[in-house]
C-alpha cells in the first residue's frame, strides 16, 4: 500500500486534488471532440466511417487498459502512476494539435486514451484507501462531481470553440493545462511504495487485450453504418467472448490474477455491476435518441441541441455530493430505489414524444431524468466497493470501469438497432399506407414519422431495462467491509448487513 494512503490516517488531501484536476481534463477530452468530427472531416479530407474512429479508436484503447490497472496499481505508486498517466495524455495532445494527416490525429487520440484510462482507477482507488466507509458517500460524491461535470460540458464547450474557431483550438485549450498538471504533480505528489515482486503475466494481457477489444470492437461496429450486417461484427464477438472465457479460466488459477474475478463472490458488488451496467445501456438511450430527435425531427441546430442538455447534464454533476453526503447518511437503497423509479418514469414519458414536441419540455424532462440517474450510480458503484476488502480494491475499481466500457458498447449497438429496425417497418407501413401518390415532400414527412416511430419504441426498451434495475435496487443493503486474507482465493468472511 501507498504510504500515507491509509484509511486510518489523514486523507492525502493535496494527492486527491492533483489527481482529481488531472482526471477532470482527461474526463473533458473523453466528450470534447465529438461535435468536432463533421470539421475533422472536412479539413483531413475522410468519409464519417474514418473519422468515427477518434471515438472508436479512444474507446478501445481504454477498454484494452483498463483491466491492466489492478496490475499497475498495486505493482507502482501513485505519483509515478500518475506522471506517466499525465505524460502519455500529454503527450497525445500536443500531437493531436499539430496532426496534419488523419492517421497521425488517430494515434495522438490513442496515446490520450492510454493515459486517461489509468486515471479515473487510479483516482477511485485513491479515495477508497483514503476514507472510512461512513465518510466514503460524501468523498466519492466529490469524485463524481468531476466525472461527470467534465464530459457533460465537453459538447457544449466544443461546440463554441469549433464555431468561433478550428478544431485544433480543442488540444490547444487542453495541452498547456494539462502540462501545468503534469509539473504540479511532479513538484507536489512525494509518495513512496514498498518495492512489489510482481510481474505482468502477458498471456492475461493478450487474452484481456483480445477479450475486452473483441467485445468493445464488435458492438460499436454493429452501432455504425452497416448494423449488424457486417460480418466483422460477429467475428469480433467471436474472438472476444472466446478469448474472455479463457482469460476468465485462467485468472481463476492464478496466485496473483491479473484482474480478479474474485470480487464477484461479494454479493453486494456483484449486484451493484448488474445494476450500473443496465443503467449504463439505458443511460445512453437518453444521450443517443434526444439528440437525434431535436435535431431530426424538430429540425434544432446542433448548438441548440447541446444547451438543451446542458441543464441536465449540470444537475446531474451537482448533486453528486449531495447524494454522496445522503448515502453516508441513509445508504443506497433508498437513494438507488428513489432514482430509479424518476429514471423510469420519464423515460417512459420519452416514449410518447410528439412531431412537435416543445424545446423547453425536452429540457425539463431531460433535467428530471438525469436527477434521477444522479441519485444511482456513484451511490450503488461505492456501496458494492464498500463490501470488497482492501486488497481487492484496485481489482473492483479496475473491473467497474471495464465494465462500464463494455455496457456502453452494447446498450448503444442495441439501442441503435432495435430503432433502426422499428423506423424501418414504421416507414414501410406508412409508405404502404399513403399509396402510390404520395409526393416527395409527403414521403420524406412520413421518413420521420417512421423515425419518430423507432424513438418512442428504443425508449420504451431503455424503461423496461431501468425498470429491471429497479427491481434489483430493492435488493441493496448496507455494505460492510469483509476482512482482507493472505491468498487470491479468499473467501466472503463478512457479507452485506443490515437494512438501508
Amino acid at each position: 500500500m501507498n504510504k500515507g494512503l491509509n484509511v486510518s490516517s489523514r486523507p492525502p488531501y493535496l494527492i486527491i486534488a492533483v489527481l482529481m484536476v488531472g482526471a477532470f481534463i482527461s474526463f473533458l477530452n473523453n466528450t470534447l471532440l465529438n461535435v468536432a468530427l463533421t470539421s475533422i472531416m472536412g479539413d483531413l479530407h475522410v468519409e464519417t466511417s474514418t473519422v468515427q474512429w477518434l471515438t472508436t479508436g479512444f474507446m478501445l484503447v481504454s477498454g484494452v487498459m483498463i483491466p491492466t490497472t489492478a496490475f499497475l496499481i498495486q505493482k507502482y505508486s501513485v505519483r509515478r502512476l500518475f506522471l506517466v498517466a499525465m505524460s502519455l495524455f500529454t503527450i497525445g495532445t500536443i500531437v493531436g494539435a499539430i496532426a496534419h494527416v488523419f492517421p497521425i490525429l488517430l494515434a495522438a487520440r490513442m496515446i490520450q486514451a492510454s493515459g486517461s484510462a489509468i486515471m479515473m482507477p487510479l483516482l477511485m482507488n485513491v479515495m477508497l484507501v483514503s476514507f472510512p466507509i461512513e465518510k466514503r458517500g460524501t468523498a466519492m460524491g466529490v469524485f463524481g462531481l468531476i466525472l461527470m461535470f467534465a464530459p457533460a460540458i465537453g459538447p457544449t464547450l466544443s461546440g463554441w470553440i469549433v464555431e468561433h474557431y478550428n478544431w485544433r483550438a480543442l488540444f490547444y485549450l487542453v495541452a498547456p493545462i494539462a502540462f501545468v498538471i503534469l509539473i504540479l504533480g511532479f513538484i507536489l505528489l512525494k509518495d513512496k511504495k514498498e518495492k512489489v515482486q510482481m510481474r505482468l503475466d502477458f498471456t492475461s494481457l493478450i487474452m484481456s487485450s483480445l477479450g475486452f477489444g473483441g467485445l468493445l470492437y464488435g458492438f460499436s461496429t454493429a452501432g455504425g453504418d452497416d448494423g449488424w450486417s457486417n460480418p466483422i461484427v460477429y467475428i469480433s464477438l467471436g474472438i472476444g467472448a472466446i478469448s474472455l472465457i479463457l482469460f476468465i479460466t485462467r485468472q481463476s488459477k492464478m496466485e496473483r490474477p491479473m484482474l480478479n474475478f474474485a470480487v464477484f463472490k461479494y454479493p453486494m458488488f456483484a449486484l451493484a455491476s448488474a445494476i450500473t451496467m443496465v443503467l449504463n445501456m439505458a443511460m445512453f438511450s437518453g444521450f443517443l435518441l434526444i439528440p437525434i430527435y431535436a435535431q431530426a425531427v424538430l429540425g434544432i441546430s446542433p448548438m441548440k441541441t447541446g444547451l438543451m442538455l446542458l441543464p441536465g447534464a449540470i444537475l446531474n454533476a451537482g448533486m453528486s455530493p449531495i447524494t454522496g453526503r445522503l448515502f453516508d447518511k441513509f445508504g443506497g437503497r433508498i437513494l438507488a430505489v428513489t432514482g430509479l423509479a424518476i429514471a423510469t418514469g420519464t423515460t417512459f414519458v420519452f416514449s410518447h414524444l410528439e412531431m412537435d414536441t416543445s424545446y423547453h419540455y425536452l429540457m425539463l424532462l431531460h433535467a428530471i431524468r438525469m436527477f434521477g440517474m444522479s441519485m444511482v450510480m456513484m451511490p450503488v458503484s461505492t456501496n458494492g466497493l464498500n463490501q470488497l476488502p482492501v486488497h481487492l480494491y484496485p481489482h473492483g475499481t479496475a473491473m467497474n470501469n471495464t465494465l462500464n466500457q463494455v455496457s456502453a458498447a452494447i446498450g448503444t449497438a442495441t439501442l441503435i438497432t432495435i430503432m433502426s429496425i422499428r423506423q424501418n417497418t414504421y416507414t414501410e407501413d406508412l409508405i404502404a399506407s399513403a399509396g402510390a401518390n404520395a409526393t416527395p415532400e409527403m414521403l420524406k414527412q412520413l421518413g420521420l414519422q417512421g423515425m419518430l416511430g423507432g424513438i418512442n419504441d428504443t425508449f420504451l426498451v431503455a424503461t423496461f431495462l431501468l425498470l429491471a434495475a429497479l427491481v434489483l435496487a430493492f435488493f441493496i443493503k448496507r455494505a460492510r467491509r469483509a476482512e482482507d486474507t493472505n491468498g487470491a482465493n479468499e473467501k466472503v468472511t463478512q457479507k452485506a448487513v443490515g437494512n438501508n
